[in-house]
């Protein structure tokens, strides 16, 4: 920094205005210190509950969690904010809809890294041009290696609930979180005193997949977020009954927890669904989609995140699910699918929904891929709901 003097107080009160302004809610400020949870998180590593992640285990990831100042030389302050996104709960006719797709809450609208990294550069350039450009910034939205959860309970944000969310005591936990790592010191909120979860395990019983281990300890490989869109392999067949119709994501831990109940609805129409197709596509229309049309349909989604062909895997998991052999018509011709990925679920679904027995055999025959041939052979011995 350059020797020009900063009102820091001054500073830190005008930049947490110009947040609000930009639509973030309950801006606050952190040392950048080590989170005061990063050994539980070394736990979770050690123990493989992040599953195919394997970027949150590098060496240099974990040094970035252990001190900020590789992230940014210098490295003295964490900006965080949040964006609330609460959209409210989806029509059941539509959300549970089994020739419907379930795509979860934050993923109705715009793809929020793009929303909110837009905002958070402005903000960045707000404290540039307030000291003059004598100060050091990096942007993050869920992408740094930054334990936003723990700095932002630090901050006084919230406090991380027995589901590993985030939770506001009176704006529950449908929000995005940001940061701004500075390496300017600013004045640092003093964290009130925040209620916790008690006795309540609502989230830990509802979880469809049980993924949660203990309370505050989420094994990724069983969640359905995780599975449905971070995994890229095989969906493990003894959780694909449990996944119901969702493609994108969950909502249960949080849409269950009580501190849900003072959520209010988001100010950013950006994270609004515009018709229940955003909110559960068709599941045929999904099955039909090719690369060209899934990049037309969702280019400002974050659902373009996973591809087309983790899409169509899941949307063949939902459609093995719906007990609606007509689903059939469109799952037949993935048999034939470029992805093998898309084969072997689509396998899968015909055998559950016990449909597509000659177009199973007839894929068998000219199938080379084994883990799609060990799908058709297995699909050809189940039967409804197996």
């Amino acid at each position: 920094m350059g020797s020009q003097k900063i009102d820091v107080r001054s500073l830190s009160h005008t930049l947490k205005s110009r947040a609000e302004q930009l639509g973030f809610s309950a801006p606050a400020i952190a040392p950048a210190r080590p989170s005061p949870h990063l050994d539980a998180y070394l736990r979770w590593i050690d123990a493989g509950m992040h599953g195919s992640m394997a970027y949150l285990a590098r060496p240099d990831r974990i040094a970035r969690r252990e001190d900020l100042t590789i992230i940014l030389p210098g490295a003295r302050s964490l900006i965080i904010v949040a964006m609330n996104y609460f959209t409210g709960r989806p029509p059941p006719e539509v959300a549970e809809s089994p020739r419907r797709g379930r795509v979860s809450n934050y993923a109705w609208g715009e793809d929020y890294h793009t929303v909110m990294e837009t905002r958070l550069d402005t903000l960045a350039g707000f404290v540039q041009a307030e000291t003059g450009g004598n100060v050091a910034t990096q942007v993050y939205v869920d992408t740094g290696a930054i334990l936003e959860r723990s700095h932002a309970e630090q901050a006084g944000l919230g406090f991380v609930g027995k589901n590993t969310m985030l939770i506001h005591p009176r704006r529950g936990s449908f929000f995005f979180l940001g940061e701004i790592v500075t390496d300017i010191e600013l004045v640092y909120d003093e964290p009130p005193d925040m209620p916790e979860c008690g006795n309540c395990t609502r989230c830990l019983s509802a979880c469809p997949t049980q993924a949660f281990t203990a309370p505050y300890v989420l094994d990724a490989r069983r969640c359905i977020s995780y599975l449905t869109i971070e995994y890229k392999g095989v969906i493990p067949v003894n959780l694909r009954p449990l996944i119901g119709n969702r493609i994108y994501g969950c909502d249960v831990c949080q849409q269950v927890c009580p501190w849900q109940r003072f959520a209010q609805p988001a100010s950013q129409d950006c994270f609004t669904a515009a018709d229940a197709q955003h909110i559960a596509p068709p599941l045929a229309d999904l099955l039909a989609l090719d690369a060209e049309s899934f990049s037309r349909r969702f280019q400002s989604s974050p659902v373009r995140r996973i591809g087309r062909d983790r899409l169509a895997r899941n949307a063949c998991v939902a459609a093995g699910n719906s007990d609606l052999p007509e689903l059939a018509r469109w799952l037949i011709p993935l048999l034939r699918d470029e992805s093998p990925l898309v084969r072997g679920h689509a396998a899968w679904a015909l055998g559950r929904l016990d449909t597509g027995h000659d177009a199973l055999r007839s894929a068998l025959i000219v199938e080379r891929d084994q883990v799609v041939r060990d799908e058709i052979e297995r699909a050809t011995l189940l039967g409804p709901g197996k």
